[in-house]
């Protein structure tokens, strides 16, 4: 069942990623977004790289985001793959 928020295209989808915040007819988590503005992408390129949302869906996230920086930060530390994982090839780029 898609539970919406008070953010026009962030909602929640207990069948999507057991419920955690995404945009609006996607599978696109509101992390994934933040994570790629964290690595200091503008949003205006953010949608270049995600080329199936809006430059409005990448702003509300970050909107969403704001309002609810420790729940997603959670969801960010609980995907986070831990360092051992990744080959040192990778890391180290």
């Amino acid at each position: 069942m898609v539970q919406s928020t008070e953010h026009l295209y962030v909602v929640r989808d207990e069948n999507i990623l057991n419920g955690e915040p995404i945009i609006k007819g996607t599978r696109t988590p509101v992390r994934a977004i933040v994570e790629t503005w964290r690595m200091g992408i503008p949003p205006e390129e953010i949608v270049n790289g995600l080329p199936h949302l809006t430059l409005a869906q990448v702003f509300n996230a970050l909107s969403y985001y704001s309002d609810y920086q420790d729940e997603i930060n959670a969801y960010i530390e609980q995907n986070r793959i831990p360092d051992e994982l990744i080959d040192p090839l990778v890391r180290d780029l």
